[in-house]
């Protein structure tokens, strides 16, 4: 027993070398914005997932922001909507909006 608590009391942590390669404020790289388009659901499935087909003629699969799921905002197909996706990947997007 006394073999096992040896080994923990010897272990130094040195905490001045912990955090060495995080990045300083000032060399933050600035995130990408999103792309915002318009489009049309065409189809309701299953989870809150859409697919909406947007005005450049792409169809992608889009999902309900959090602040439309917390307020009951109910999505049809036929309904207008603005998405915006994240330029990294063009098939996925998330419905920002529901035009009247």
């Amino acid at each position: 027993m006394a073999a096992f608590v040896h080994i923990f009391r010897t272990k130094k942590i040195d905490f001045s070398r912990r955090n060495r390669n995080t990045a300083w404020p000032n060399d933050i790289v600035p995130k990408e914005e999103p792309i915002e388009l318009m489009g049309n659901v065409t189809q309701v499935l299953p989870g809150t997932m859409f697919r909406v087909a947007l005005s450049n003629g792409h169809e992608v699969l889009a999902h309900i922001s959090g602040k439309m799921r917390k307020n009951f905002i109910r999505i049809s197909v036929g309904d207008k909507v603005n998405v915006e996706m994240s330029p990294y990947d063009l098939n996925k997007a998330r419905i920002i909006y529901r035009h009247p």
